[in-house]
């Protein structure tokens, strides 16, 4: 008889753990529903820096202590806090109540059990190697891991290679390595740098569309004096 109880007792126990067990991996796959929201600033990749810094491996570290990223705002620099769940719990919340000034613009998340369930999530997909555990367990997919990375300037092609810039009166005229060129209104032409691996090769700018109907482009630098250099006022075309 004392068998018996002992055996079914251990039946019970056992079949507890495994409920648990079976709980946490729903939740966990419910939070990865939502890490779509942080995949729009963020990347699991360590060291792709977006609009946010990545976020590889930062489950139980120092908040802005990331080196290489440089654009934390000064009031979250003067915080010392470790990133686990009951800061993550307020930081999802609402950042801007959490720490007033800071840049991130994300409006928060109001419902406590959508947050419980992301928290689960990144309690695996930030810790070290969680980027790529996440990926091969077919919980988001590599795209979503690595975040919304932009395009990789260094492999643009001729006709959005920029050899040649000028400006007259209200107009850039652009010329690209495929030798045509395009006059678009100072007001629609964006100056932007790509400093990153994935930026424009030196002295080859890259010029992007930015507009629905192709009245806006962007012109990428390598390097801020490279913008001083490769635009010339000048109304005469080149010959």
């Amino acid at each position: 008889m004392l068998k018996f109880v002992v055996a079914a007792t251990l039946m019970v126990v056992a079949g507890f753990d495994v409920s648990k067990a079976e709980d946490a991996a729903a939740q966990v796959k419910r939070g990865a529903q939502s890490y779509r929201l942080c995949a729009a600033c963020h990347s699991l990749q360590p060291g792709v820096h977006l609009s946010g810094p990545s976020l590889a491996g930062r489950w139980g570290k120092t908040v802005a202590t990331i080196a290489g990223y440089g654009r934390y705002t000064a009031a979250l620099k003067k915080l010392d806090f470790e990133w686990d769940e009951i800061t993550l719990n307020s930081w999802i919340a609402d950042p801007q109540v959490m720490v007033p000034g800071t840049a991130m613009t994300f409006r928060g998340i109001e419902r406590d059990d959508v947050r419980n369930d992301l928290i689960a999530f990144l309690k695996r997909a930030l810790a070290p190697g969680g980027g790529v555990k996440v990926v091969e367990q077919g919980l988001i997919p590599k795209r979503m891991a690595d975040g919304q990375l932009p395009q990789n300037l260094s492999e643009a092609g001729p006709n959005q290679r920029v050899k040649a810039i000028r400006h007259c009166r209200d107009a850039y005229y652009i010329r690209t390595a495929d030798g045509a060129e395009f006059p678009f209104w100072e007001t629609n032409v964006r100056i932007k740098t790509d400093t990153s691996a994935r930026g424009p090769k030196p002295g080859e700018p890259v010029l992007m569309s930015s507009g629905m109907v192709g009245d806006r482009v962007s012109v990428v630098f390598a390097s801020l004096a490279e913008i001083k250099t490769l635009i010339a006022e000048r109304c005469r075309p080149d010959k």
